[in-house]
């Protein structure tokens, strides 16, 4: 299957408008393949999306994450510092992320092919083959331990963690990826590779690839890929949750400044709203200090230096998070104020003028997107990964342009009602 979009991209840097053609199919193991050709640079782009997130995790928070970090500790015959020298010495660029829903693995290199043959194979090597030495476990447990640490000092990750507990109690959404002390000292070798033997196979892998080869190459190099991986089976859906109880939660902390979170379920990355929703909420919070929080929280009345709202999309009801930071003797005030402010947008909704403007901001801003390989790479992972239809980025913009305010309205109103909200306030007072 093959989409051609028109996208500004790497014409940018030319003035010259280019279509970026994407291509997909299913390898014989099942994996999704995601593939744009860029001749313009000698380089590959590759992502590898297996889905193995930290809604995986079961009984044990920080296991998808801790195995996901260790997989650059060590792989195949290369100890960690082994692996280290053979990529940089052939600046050879590969690192590792997990978020609720997936684990990536990306890769840059040169399309130079004695240099992208290491690439490759080393890549095959660190999905497939992570060493787990137990030096290495306890090394990257330590490292955790103190970004867990560090997270407990902020009032900020402290609200953040708290907002999705209260969100989404028992679903597997709701525990920090970071994991817990408790659950990491648990975790040993034999249990990260059970974990990597069920979810890091061909048939739970999305591919994606960017950059100076032909199709005929990029299926030999998703081939080679995929050769030292089991074949496995794709990873069920992660369950709906339920909606949680409305209310405020209020947490004392040693800091000068009060963290508010209000929050609700928001949206899906297939929801038929999310269009809509995405419009709104750039104008409510989602466009900084221009948006209708940022005008009256911030600049008319000086209560928060920063202000916002957000959706975080997720196979299934990701988060719709209010933020604002503000003086504790200020915190209630503040919270109300919001509330208010997101009462009255649901209510009547934005006004011709801010819809305007928030569809020239959001079209206007979209070819940035796309405008290096790596974001492309992003992109098509993503649309990969959530089996978005193939033209998604094609007619992103008509459809954020098709926006009504009587849409806008009529979707937060049935989807998003105050009565829902959610509200963690984490400060002194």
């Amino acid at each position: 299957m093959i989409m051609r979009i028109v996208v500004l991209g790497m014409a940018l840097l030319t003035g010259v408008t280019q279509a970026l053609e994407i291509q997909s199919w299913k390898t014989e193991q099942g994996a999704r393949v995601m593939f744009v050709r860029a001749p313009q640079l000698p380089m590959v782009n590759i992502s590898v999306l297996f889905d193995a997130g930290s809604a995986r995790d079961g009984e044990q928070p920080g296991k998808a994450r801790l195995l996901n970090e260790l997989l650059l500790e060590g792989a195949g015959e290369r100890d960690a510092d082994a692996l280290a020298r053979a990529l940089e010495s052939r600046g050879i660029e590969i690192s590792t992320r997990v978020s609720r829903d997936m684990a990536w693995i990306d890769m840059r290199s040169l399309s130079d092919k004695a240099i992208l043959t290491v690439a490759l194979d080393t890549l095959a090597d660190v999905i497939a083959k992570p060493r787990l030495d137990e030096d290495a476990i306890a090394r990257v447990k330590e490292r955790t331990l103190a970004e867990l640490r560090l997270s407990h000092q902020s009032a900020e990750d402290v609200a953040d963690q708290m907002l999705m507990q209260a969100l989404y109690a028992k679903h597997p959404y709701a525990h920090d990826p970071l994991g817990d002390q408790q659950s990491l000292a648990g975790l040993d070798a034999a249990q990260l590779r059970s974990f990597h033997e069920q979810y890091y196979t061909a048939a739970n892998a999305v591919i994606a690839l960017v950059g100076n080869v032909d199709r005929a190459q990029a299926e030999l190099l998703v081939g080679r890929l995929l050769q030292g991986l089991p074949v496995g089976t794709k990873a069920a859906p992660p369950p709906q949750p339920d909606r949680p109880k409305p209310g405020i939660q209020r947490k004392k902390f040693p800091a000068s400044q009060t963290h508010i979170n209000i929050g609700m379920l928001g949206i899906s990355r297939n929801d038929p709203d999310y269009f809509p929703l995405l419009v709104g909420n750039h104008i409510l919070g989602g466009s900084g200090l221009t948006s209708i929080m940022g005008e009256e929280v911030r600049n008319k009345r000086g209560l928060s230096y920063g202000v916002y709202s957000s959706f975080s999309p997720l196979r299934v009801q990701g988060p719709w998070i209010l933020s604002a930071q503000t003086k504790n003797d200020q915190a209630k005030s503040t919270r109300q104020l919001m509330v208010a402010l997101y009462r009255d947008f649901i209510d009547e909704g934005p006004s011709l003028k801010q819809l305007a403007a928030a569809k020239k901001h959001l079209v206007g801003g979209f070819p940035l997107k796309l405008s290096s390989n790596q974001k492309i790479l992003q992109r098509i992972a993503l649309i990969g990964f959530y089996d978005l239809p193939l033209d998604w980025l094609d007619t992103w913009s008509d459809k954020v342009e098709q926006v009504t305010a009587s849409q806008i309205r009529r979707s937060f109103r049935r989807r998003m009602p105050v009565k829902n909200l959610v509200t963690l306030m984490v400060g002194g007072k």
